[in-house]
């Protein structure tokens, strides 16, 4: 796939088959976004790849903290959250390290893991999969953010769901840059 097209192409998959993916094509989502730019060389993002019933135990943690923050939820509200992980075989967590050195700041950590995200997408894309870059409360969640190994204070970038599509969305058109964009010459 051409790099334009790829670029112009790619559209959110929210849904997605559940058959496995093997996992050389999920090593090859990883290897793309390990090649995102970087300062200094740092290549501070960290993926966590939950498959089969590591999304389950993802789900599960997300419904006991759903549950410490609601605790009159009746029990089968806990079913939405818990179930959330399990709306594709393959959710890479993408997180940013904190930064380690003065010179290195942690704004440069989070954009250099969000471009990660971004090429993880893309090769989806170009591989004929559907995937979906999410974040919401979970991201910011203390216990996710411990059972996949994070620090309470690092941050989750995002979600990627990644499966073989299963409804594509319909193609539309983008909205050009021009209204963002200044010139100074």
């Amino acid at each position: 796939m051409e790099l334009f097209e790829a670029i112009h192409g790619r559209m959110t998959v929210g849904k997605v088959k559940p058959d496995a993916l093997p996992r050389e094509i999920v090593e090859k989502l990883l290897s793309a976004g390990a090649q995102a730019p970087n300062h200094h060389k740092v290549r501070p993002w960290r993926f966590v790849v939950l498959t089969g019933d590591g999304r389950r135990k993802l789900g599960d943690v997300i419904a006991a903290s759903f549950a410490d923050r609601n605790p009159d939820a009746p029990t089968e509200v806990l079913d939405r959250p818990r179930g959330l992980p399990l709306r594709a075989p393959v959710v890479i967590a993408v997180g940013a390290d904190k930064p380690g050195e003065a010179r290195i700041l942690e704004v440069e950590n989070i954009a250099a893991a969000s471009a990660a995200c971004q090429n993880i997408l893309l090769a989806a894309h170009a591989l004929g999969l559907g995937a979906i870059w999410r974040t919401g409360e979970w991201a910011s969640d203390v216990m996710v953010k411990e059972f996949l190994g994070f620090a309470p204070d690092q941050h989750i970038i995002g979600f990627i769901y990644v499966g073989y599509p299963d409804v594509l969305p319909e193609p539309y058109t983008r909205i050009g840059f021009e209204d963002r964009v200044t010139w100074v010459e």
